[in-house]
């Protein structure tokens, strides 16, 4: 299993405002909404919607990543086991994070849970074709090598094997695209069904 307990790997991921432009076009999030981040590392993507208003957390399985982020809104979690009480969340936004968690129904089934009826969930998350292979500068960082990529990026996903894990969740899927620019990438938007 792979131990995200780096300040350097916390330290490297850089922010894109690529992502936030994404999300506003497809899931636009305003102040009146309650936001979860999963796997939100040093905490870029939550500290930029907080400053628009929204009350937003970000979890990451990093307990390096609060120190780094600075900020009370990052705490260290584990998405297969969220400690918020169901229904708590309007919105949840997985950005590229999804592909590292190992037990990723469990997660899916906690994201579901926390959820409100009428939420929406966003996944963007890697097109690799062979699982592993954008997680090599990863590996090198938190391993020392290239051969424990796999380990990094636990799962190879693609919209209908995201739609099928999450279907007997309540999770029905609003819209999805596949995006070529800096990586290939895919987006999933659910809403929860209610």
């Amino acid at each position: 299993m792979t131990t995200y307990d780096s300040s350097r790997y916390a330290l490297v991921n850089r922010w894109d405002p690529m992502h936030l432009k994404r999300i506003d076009r497809i899931l636009p999030i305003d102040s009146s909404q309650r936001v979860l981040e999963v796997g939100c590392g040093s905490g870029h993507l939550t500290k930029r919607l907080a400053e628009r208003g929204v009350d937003v957390v970000g979890i990451d399985a990093n307990p390096n990543a609060p120190e780094v982020a600075g900020t009370d809104l990052v705490v260290c979690m584990y998405a297969e086991d969220l400690e918020y009480g169901d229904e708590t969340f309007d919105t949840i936004v997985a950005v590229h994070s999804i592909e590292h968690i190992p037990q990723l129904d469990r997660a899916f089934a906690e994201m579901s849970r926390v959820l409100k009826p009428g939420g929406h969930a966003l996944f963007i998350y890697p097109a690799e074709p062979i699982m592993g292979l954008y997680a090599i500068p990863t590996s090198m960082i938190l391993y020392g090598t290239p051969l424990r990529a796999r380990e990094v990026h636990c799962q190879k996903l693609w919209p209908a094997k995201v739609r099928r894990m999450t279907s007997d969740l309540g999770l029905v899927e609003r819209h999805r695209e596949f995006n070529l620019w800096k990586s290939p990438q895919f987006i999933s938007l659910f809403e929860k069904a209610g």
